[in-house]
């Protein structure tokens, strides 16, 4: 079939690690890719961000990105994106003009905006299939005022969820958050992130580490990562006997050279040191993908505790790599670390309860290795990308089908 994925935002030729890219981004061109392998035809239409961008560009025979004017051709932050959602319509369907495709897939809730209404616009109602990686309800219960969604968003995202034709979760716990928006959780379908198998495994080498024990954190630096949490918990474990310990923090918007100007590494720099751990702590700045499974595969574990998660691909990339996971439980960390089996699960925002289950981890080299073994074997068989393609394919035949029969409705009651 012909797909058009949506990703106002998240280019799949964007790099990793920048303000606004991230696991949306390793999401949609990981899982358009595997689309393609399995014999799709896949266009990828995301906002032209650079105005050195070409229209198009071609990744696989199967496989292109569409680089739509909307706005201005520069870094957007994704919360100031919607004025322009209306232009990214207007291309999209423009480009739908010769050949619509079968099925729309919109990633995050602006883009089922633009999917929503590029529809209407070329009059053939192509099925729109939304996932939304994240939820207004659930950023602004964690971050409260601190949340920069506009306005419009309490209202315009559960609108997206109704209009659409099928909703791909991400995890269960995302199917009760639709559910209390009022969604029909009959049109739901669960289909997680997946993992790079081919770049992420156990085999290969792991990057020298300068202490004794390495534990890591990875991802973007904001507040609601809650890295902090895991910089409160060295003392605690230096009281419980592990003092020589590295945590390496990995992430942010460039090279360790320019984190003295991110205000959140500035902000854990000053936490550090007045926690007497500055020796401790290591801000790597982002890093090129590639390296990433050397650093995995250094860490005796990975300590991924945000106050929420839509899902996290962090942790199925330590998982493949064979390395145990400590995890907040709250959203998507509960499906994918499994409590005593590839992880350890601890309450959200305790450093107190991070400290136990790393220092558990670093007194016994055995546990660390069940727990690798049973996280590399659950990454390989229940989130390799082919797999989720499957099953997204799967949500994409529910929703031509039941539109399919939703078109024969009217027709079947005129003839009686």
């Amino acid at each position: 079939m012909r797909i058009s994925m949506v990703s106002e935002h998240a280019s799949p030729l964007a790099a990793l690690g920048g303000v606004d890219a991230g696991g949306q981004n390793v999401h949609v061109a990981a899982l358009s890719t595997a689309l393609a392998r399995l014999g799709h035809h896949v266009t990828v239409y995301t906002r032209k961000d650079d105005a050195g961008l070409p229209p198009r560009v071609r990744i696989l025979p199967r496989l292109e990105v569409v680089h739509v004017a909307a706005g201005p051709a520069r870094h957007v932050p994704k919360d100031e994106l919607l004025p322009y959602m209306d232009r990214l319509a207007d291309g999209i369907a423009d480009d739908w003009a010769t050949t619509p495709p079968d099925i729309v897939h919109a990633h995050f809730w602006m883009s089922g905006l633009a999917a929503l209404d590029a529809s209407r616009r070329t009059g053939t109602n192509v099925p729109v299939v939304q996932t939304f990686h994240a939820l207004g309800t659930v950023k602004r219960r964690h971050q409260g005022t601190e949340d920069t969604s506009p306005q419009q968003r309490r209202w315009l995202e559960p609108a997206v969820g109704r209009s659409a034709d099928r909703i791909i979760a991400t995890c269960s716990d995302e199917v009760f958050e639709l559910r209390a928006m009022g969604i029909d959780t009959t049109k739901i379908s669960i289909a997680p992130c997946g993992v790079d198998l081919d770049l992420f495994r156990p085999s290969g080498a792991a990057e020298h580490r300068p202490r004794s024990h390495r534990i890591l954190t990875v991802g973007r630096l904001v507040p609601r990562k809650g890295v902090d949490l895991v910089i409160r918990a060295l003392p605690l474990l230096r009281e419980a006997g592990f003092a020589d310990v590295e945590l390496l923090i990995v992430g942010g918007g460039g090279g360790a050279a320019v984190l003295g100007a991110d205000p959140e590494a500035r902000r854990l720099h000053e936490l550090a040191r007045e926690l007497g751990v500055q020796e401790q702590v290591t801000l790597r700045g982002q890093v090129p993908r590639e390296d990433m499974p050397g650093i995995l595969r250094s860490a005796d574990a990975v300590v991924c505790t945000p106050w929420y998660e839509p899902f996290g691909i962090v942790p199925l990339e330590a998982m493949a790599c064979g390395v145990p996971v400590v995890a907040a439980a709250v959203g998507g960390l509960t499906d994918t670390v499994v409590d005593r089996a590839t992880g350890l699960h601890v309450p959200s925002r305790d450093p107190a309860a991070i400290a136990r289950a790393v220092g558990e981890l670093l007194a016994s080299r055995e546990l660390r290795q069940e727990l690798g073994r049973a996280g590399q074997q659950r990454a390989r068989s229940r989130y390799s990308w082919d797999r989720v393609a499957a099953e997204t394919e799967k949500a994409y035949q529910l929703a031509l089908a039941e539109t399919a029969d939703a078109r024969l409705e009217p027709m079947e009651g005129a003839a009686l």
